[in-house]
């Protein structure tokens, strides 16, 4: 399962998966999938298992335009988003 974390802001999103990456954590930046409704924009993705390490690097940072985590999953060939706490 993979983990997007959504901004509102591109500058946010690319800072936020620099961060990552030098944490150890891989991740890319990707388009944001319509599913997240937060309009165009770019939004950071990871491996599920990387979550809590993601999550408390996120902490450390300023990212007033963080939206959320959302898992990605393909049910009967189609992409689902939702909430991922």
């Amino acid at each position: 399962m993979m983990i997007l974390a959504v901004f509102r802001s591109r500058a946010h999103s690319l800072a936020y998966a620099e961060r990552l990456n030098g944490y150890g954590v891989p991740a890319t930046t990707v388009p944001a999938p319509k599913e997240a409704k937060i309009g165009c924009g770019l939004c950071v993705r990871f491996d599920a298992r990387f979550y809590v390490r993601a999550k408390a690097i996120l902490k450390t940072g300023k990212y007033p335009t963080f939206k959320g985590f959302y898992k990605t999953e393909f049910l009967n060939g189609r992409m689902t988003v939702t909430p991922y706490n």
